[in-house]
């Protein structure tokens, strides 16, 4: 038995299919196929059940699941602090990130980033915030930069980057729009908002005394999945929305009129990571970066 096989195992239990699997971990599906096979012999029972439409994990496949992760989460532990003491920021490091920070952040830290640790390389995996936290406690993410606070009891930790407010996006011909400053109340009664499951949706909806699902409100006539559309939405007219004062800049010129807002409504970004990654120094240095990329956005 050897890593790489647990590794296979690991791979199509995630992704229920050998195809993806094999693509995931860059072999080709015959390989990853006898090697599982090989794995199956080895332990002497069956791992998934396999048929022409679907890959099911076995009753005994999903008992040895959980040792095939844990065998490999204390490998990486054990290259990690290797890598660690040499050198803790060299090496790759994979980040997780949210739609609605990826576009606007990015583009501002590469380029000093690669400049300040020329030995990191960054593996990037955009992603909502549920998904995100999920990889990084599955060990499949190093670390995840979120916009929401970490829930109590979790085994995650996480560093506060920096703080980063909202600013009021309207149509040009807006009632409100010759304004120097709106509240957040005068948006409610059109505000536009990304949909569910995206966390800047109800960030901006709590802004401006809104909640999905109280009585009165206006059904959604929009599932906007991005800062984008929902931009765009906005320019044609049919409403309202907040966004965040460093993706801001992106949307002047788009027929849209940007203003600050009374309450200085705001959100926290975050780096999260399990409380156990060796690579503290790395994530510091991301850290360092970040914040000074972004200092005069607040």
């Amino acid at each position: 038995m050897n890593l790489q096989e647990l590794k296979y195992f690991v791979a199509v239990a995630d992704h229920r299919h050998f195809g993806r699997a094999a693509e995931a971990c860059n072999v080709s599906q015959p390989t990853l196929s006898s090697q599982l096979r090989k794995l199956e012999a080895r332990l002497g029972v069956p791992l998934f059940e396999r048929s022409s439409r679907r890959v099911a994990i076995t009753s005994m496949g999903k008992r040895l699941l959980g040792h095939a992760r844990e065998a490999l989460r204390q490998t990486e532990l054990l290259e990690s602090a290797a890598r660690a003491a040499g050198d803790p920021v060299a090496g790759p490091l994979r980040l997780g990130i949210i739609p609605t920070v990826a576009p606007y952040l990015m583009p501002l830290i590469l380029g000093p980033l690669r400049e300040s640790c020329p030995a990191m390389s960054i593996e990037l995996w955009e992603d909502l915030t549920g998904p995100l936290l999920s990889l990084l406690a599955a060990q499949r993410l190093d670390a995840a930069i979120i916009a929401t606070d970490l829930r109590a009891g979790s085994e995650l930790t996480g560093i506060p980057l920096y703080t980063e407010p909202f600013v009021a996006a309207l149509p040009e011909n807006h009632i409100l729009a010759g304004k120097s400053r709106i509240s957040a109340k005068e948006l409610a009664a059109d505000l536009l908002a990304l949909a569910e499951g995206n966390c800047l949706a109800d960030q901006a909806l709590t802004a401006c005394g809104k909640r999905r699902g109280r009585p009165g409100m206006r059904p959604a006539l929009f599932q906007a999945s991005s800062l984008d559309t929902l931009v765009n939405l906005v320019a044609a007219g049919y409403g309202t929305t907040l966004i965040p004062r460093l993706a801001a800049e992106t949307f002047r010129g788009r027929r849209v009129v940007l203003r600050p807002i009374s309450e200085r409504p705001s959100r926290t970004i975050r780096l999260v990571s399990r409380a156990g990654f060796p690579r503290r120094q790395a994530l510091r240095a991301l850290g360092k970066v970040i914040r000074r990329a972004v200092s005069g956005y607040d």
